[in-house]
């Protein structure tokens, strides 16, 4: 067995005192958990919560041995997020982002400008309504009609994030703006519009390497608006 649970102290900022978003209670995430018969929520350690949270959870997880067993898990938890494939189906472009990633710049990639489709937390709206939001402020393009693609939890062994996967046609008259990000929030985005046969094949050549991205590029060639060209 694993040690026992160590306690997160009530003066913590985040636990019973807010921490610098207001936020509290922190340290409670998970203990209300009833759904899954074998698993029992000991306790929850806050480890950090700068802005996104971070938690070691201790739980007790029946085999299919029927024999109970103790486990810790660290979790981190930057909310949920949605991303949206902008696609011409007239000019068979699509339209993509290009932007600095830190933790892949420091994990091998050579630069860590990586090609991605617009994306963002939800924040506290919905995931349609969040996905506008950070199609424009990205892309500077105005979302018309929304197509749900799927829901998918992108890192389960150890990020909570659930990504809501959407996409959209647009015209080069939809986009109003320049896009590039929110300058205050130290966004940094150029704007890419490509050819799709070639967006796709970048898949293959590393050249596109978010996981987000291929998921939606290949989507679009097997069920989407560019099925069967």
């Amino acid at each position: 067995m694993t040690s026992a649970p160590t306690a997160t102290t009530d003066a913590q900022p985040g636990t019973r005192v807010p921490d610098h978003r207001g936020r509290t209670d922190l340290d409670r995430t998970g203990l209300d958990l009833t759904g899954n018969p074998r698993v029992r929520v000991v306790g929850v350690e806050l480890l950090a919560a700068a802005w996104h949270v971070l938690r070691r959870t201790t739980l007790d997880y029946r085999g299919s041995d029927g024999r109970w067993r103790r486990q810790q898990r660290e979790t981190y938890d930057r909310g949920n997020g949605a991303t949206v494939l902008l696609y011409d189906p007239d000019r068979a472009t699509v339209l993509l982002t290009r932007q600095f990633r830190f933790p892949v710049y420091v994990n091998g990639h050579p630069d860590g400008m990586l090609l991605e489709t617009a994306a963002g937390l939800l924040d506290d709206d919905d995931p349609a309504t969040a996905i506008r939001r950070e199609a424009e402020e990205e892309t500077g393009v105005q979302v018309g009609a929304l197509e749900r693609v799927f829901d998918v939890w992108m890192s389960p062994g150890s990020v909570t994030e659930r990504l809501h996967f959407w996409a959209a046609p647009y015209t080069p008259a939809q986009r109003t703006a320049a896009g590039g990000g929110l300058a205050e929030e130290g966004e940094d985005i150029e704007v890419v519009e490509l050819p799709f046969p070639r967006a796709l094949a970048m898949t293959l050549t590393g050249e596109v390497a978010d996981a987000k991205t291929i998921m939606l590029l290949q989507w679009a060639a097997l069920h989407g608006p560019f099925r069967g060209r």
